[in-house]
């Protein structure tokens, strides 16, 4: 059924602009966007960022193979290492305990008017964009081989029905939120 929009770039990306747009109002509600509640986060003291980030990866996972199920759509996993991982942690991570901001939260702060995430922010993501061009080249070629797991899903990579994965995945996410309920975080 959405495999038609394949054919369709314009289409793709105000589809792509509107999710953008809600995603990042969604943030703002959700409180994920103020500096405060992201360094609470990192200093654990506020969950809020975590909690949404759980209720997002189990509300997508869902959706997700729910179209997939139905032939609405088609997974396409890329390759993924352990050389990747740790390279996208370590940038992802300077940024975030730099500035407190996430490229989705930046966002979202600065269509809130956070002036900080826009100068400092995106002046980040720029310097951050060039550097990472400049070494690719040679992460490409010596680190993100490292660790190869190709493209599998996790459902795939533990030889398990999917639904039997997302059930084990769903109960795990509602037990951690239960949980950081009843500490109080």
């Amino acid at each position: 059924m959405l495999t038609h929009l394949h054919s369709k770039r314009k289409l793709q990306l105000g589809i792509g602009l509107a999710t953008g747009i809600l995603f990042g109002f969604l943030l703002q509600k959700g409180g994920v966007t103020s500096y405060d509640v992201i360094l609470g986060q990192l200093l654990l003291k506020d969950f809020t960022v975590l909690k949404v980030m759980l209720t997002a990866v189990l509300v997508g996972s869902v959706g997700v193979h729910f179209l997939v199920s139905r032939g609405m759509a088609n997974l396409h996993p890329k390759t993924g290492s352990g050389g990747q991982t740790v390279i996208g942690g370590l940038i992802f991570g300077v940024g975030f305990a730099t500035l407190g901001y996430c490229p989705g939260t930046l966002a979202g702060a600065i269509g809130q008017g956070s002036l900080d995430a826009l100068f400092a922010g995106m002046t980040g993501i720029l310097i951050g964009a060039w550097f990472f061009a400049l070494c690719y080249p040679t992460v490409r070629d010596k680190v993100y081989p490292m660790g190869s797991f190709g493209n599998v899903t996790f459902p795939e990579l533990l030889k398990q029905d999917r639904w039997k994965v997302l059930a084990f995945l769903a109960m795990a996410i509602v037990l951690v939120l239960f949980a950081i309920e009843l500490a109080g975080f």
